[in-house]
């Protein structure tokens, strides 16, 4: 018995989960961004199928990476006003680099980095990270959790018959949200039809 063990084995040992769920998570953050028209490119950004266990395994995986990417951004954004626009190796750089602005930017800038070393330690794909801390980061930057959604496909999968899902991020396929169904239908929000009054007839 399996008493208290948080989680589903999904038929596979620990490190097997790991893999598996790293090459989910990247796959799903990398169809953030691609090329229309590209080879392997995805029918819908920002969405992958996969079976119902996999799919609620992998929706606290993602979630916890992309909280990861919020924060840093926050520290990124504290670093900001400290950094030059000087170009590396220049004088200007150098002054910079020796001063105490620097140390107070590094100091500023040393949790965005740990989360980022954190990311990749959990993706290993650079892309995947580059995506995560960038468009993800920005897109998210607002929302207090739930990132992620699972929704069941009717179609089984071949050769098992297993119950397929897409996971997918919020924000972008976002169904009618509540509520704005009855309002819709009590007339609010309809569209105003403006009838204009008929040319009147040229005086003969």
């Amino acid at each position: 018995m399996r008493h208290r063990i948080a989680g589903r084995t999904l038929g596979r040992n620990a490190s097997h989960r790991h893999a598996m769920f790293r090459n989910m998570a990247a796959s799903l953050i990398k169809t953030v961004r691609f090329e229309e028209g590209a080879e392997g490119a995805p029918k819908v950004a920002g969405r992958i199928i996969t079976t119902v266990a996999k799919a609620k395994e992998l929706r606290p995986y993602i979630e916890k990476l992309i909280t990861m990417a919020r924060k840093a951004k926050v520290s990124d954004a504290k670093a900001e006003p400290l950094a030059t626009k000087a170009a590396r190796n220049t004088e200007e750089w150098k002054t910079w680099r020796q001063s105490k602005q620097w140390q107070d930017w590094a100091q500023a800038r040393a949790a965005g980095v740990n989360y980022r070393r954190r990311a990749f330690a959990l993706l290993r794909d650079q892309e995947a990270v580059d995506i995560l801390f960038g468009p993800l980061a920005t897109q998210f930057a607002d929302r207090q959790g739930g990132y992620t959604r699972i929704l069941r496909i009717a179609d089984r999968r071949l050769g098992d018959g297993g119950q397929q899902a897409l996971v997918e991020f919020v924000g972008k396929n976002d169904r009618r949200k509540r509520g704005q169904k009855k309002a819709r239908a009590a007339g609010v929000g309809a569209p105003v039809v403006v009838e204009t009054p008929a040319e009147a007839p040229a005086a003969g």
